[in-house]
């Protein structure tokens, strides 16, 4: 069994080695705990070669790249990873191999240089200036919400509200439709494997209106029970609160058929797409969804921004969420009336340059294609499942995939007798593997999967085989370590 000596985080009270007993302490003095070291490695592929790389997003794949993809000689995880400078380093003495990618993705050179000519070249507050700097940053940050607008396929511009987070911009919804609109005894259906982000607002909401949360559970795969929810659904339902891609279990759920249900009955549906929209072809008006939210650091853009998709006519009814600069129209002594949407929910200076640096992960990606990008990391997700399943004593969460059945390219997991963190501290120190651990903001699920925590690893477009099979070499060393003292 996975041992359970944790924290209220999911961590050991052991700094290290939770699973093993204190009379075998000594058989540690073995074991060289690395510092990490940083020296960086070269590139395998020089990012100056047009005929062999993957361009800035800016621009398109030349056609030997796609042909060279199409026909198998090369994967776009080995084409991309040249604009990613953080993944060429060593840590602890090994090559890193970063696979947190569900926790935050890493940033092309794109991103990085489109953040440093902000501020290097026109730095400025929007929305404010007459003067050619202001201008210039205003242009660029309205333009970045164009870019996400179109990369949604979302109808206006208008629609898309820029947020710190997603977390903000469930709240958003939460603190300015929901008090709203929520009254007592009003339903809000969740499934138990949401984020903390989109559970904790509406318990919050729910304990001030009087509105009931309901909960549905996984069926015998290990993906929230659709057919449990779409009985659940009644008159009585206002709001439909469920994910797109599960962080945990990799899961899909079908949103269409979830938002017809819903609307069948009046009510709106919020949808967490922080794991779907940096991996796959995420279309709002196809979707039909009311909300929908996403952060900017896991598609490849910078942190400290996210977004809000919001259907105009609400938006239009929705009263604001902060007050302050920006977000009104006048101010008088007694009263004040507020902006159109989005600036009604933006208050004060905003993220300039974080949107503008979304905006130039989204030229990236879109450079790529995210079909593209969709259909690699299929092929990912299978290889890493099927190779997870060689290592002894795993218990791999969620649905295992074939022909019916899709798994986003992560996987949480657990092994017998060896705590989740020891497993993820020991790969970081003695092999340069970053996984995660821990509960995933999702206490709920672990509950009721019966653990306290899971290890994960999760990968994006620039990850390879490669990596997958270096992870595997060294969790499989990791075990062997773990089981010497049994």
């Amino acid at each position: 069994m996975v041992n359970t000596n944790t924290d209220k985080q999911g961590q050991p009270l052991t700094k290290f080695c939770s699973c093993i007993d204190e009379q075998k302490e000594p058989t540690m003095e073995g074991l060289v705990v690395k510092l990490p070291s940083f020296p960086f490695l070269s590139p395998n592929i020089s990012s100056s070669s047009s005929s062999s790389t993957f361009r800035l997003g800016f621009r398109r794949f030349s056609a030997s790249i796609s042909a060279a993809v199409n026909e198998g000689f090369v994967s776009l995880g080995q084409l991309t990873r040249p604009d990613f400078p953080i993944l060429h380093q060593e840590v602890n003495g090994s090559k890193l191999v970063y696979l947190d990618n569900a926790a935050t993705s890493q940033k092309p050179t794109a991103v990085l240089k489109s953040l440093q000519n902000y501020y290097e070249a026109y730095n400025s507050n929007v929305h404010r200036g007459i003067h050619y700097l202001s201008a210039k940053a205003t242009d660029e940050y309205e333009l970045a919400r164009k870019k996400v607008a179109a990369f949604i396929n979302a109808s206006d511009s208008a629609e898309i509200v820029f947020t710190r987070n997603a977390t903000e911009a469930i709240n958003l919804v939460a603190y300015s439709w929901g008090l709203s609109n929520l009254k007592p005894r009003d339903e809000i259906i969740l499934t138990i494997a949401e984020h903390h982000s989109a559970i904790v607002p509406w318990q919050i909401v729910a304990q001030k209106t009087g509105a009931i949360l309901k909960f549905v559970s996984l069926d015998e795969n290990e993906v929230p029970d659709v057919e449990k929810l779409r009985e659940m659904i009644s008159t009585s339902t206002k709001l439909v609160v469920v994910h797109h891609v599960s962080n945990v279990l990799g899961s899909v759920l079908p949103i269409e058929d979830i938002v017809i249900w819903a609307h069948a009955v009046g009510a709106k549906v919020l949808v967490d797409a922080c794991q779907s929209v940096p991996h796959m072809v995420v279309d709002v008006q196809g979707l039909d969804a009311d909300f929908l939210v996403a952060s900017s650091h896991k598609m490849c853009g910078p942190t400290g921004i996210g977004f809000l998709f919001g259907k105009s006519n609400l938006l239009l009814t929705m009263p604001p969420f902060l007050g302050g600069g920006e977000m009104i129209s006048d101010v008088f002594l007694d009263h004040s009336t507020y902006a159109e949407p989005p600036s009604r929910f933006e208050a004060g200076t905003p993220a300039i340059g974080e949107a503008i640096g979304l905006g130039a992960a989204i030229d990236y990606l879109s450079g790529i294609g995210m079909q593209k990008i969709h259909d690699y990391e299929m092929e990912l997700a299978n290889y890493l499942f099927e190779k997870l399943c060689s290592v002894p004593n795993i218990r791999i969460y969620g649905p295992k995939p074939s022909d019916d059945v899709h798994r986003a390219a992560l996987c949480s997991f657990n092994i017998e007798n060896i705590h989740p963190t020891d497993i993820a501290t020991f790969l970081d120190q003695q092999h340069g593997v970053a996984i995660r651990s821990g509960h995933h903001c999702a206490q709920p699920l672990h509950r009721h999967l019966g653990v306290n925590a899971s290890a994960r690893a999760s990968l994006h477009f620039y990850n390879t085989e490669e990596d997958v099979d270096n992870f595997i070499q060294s969790l499989k060393d990791t075990v062997s370590f773990f089981n010497s003292f049994k």
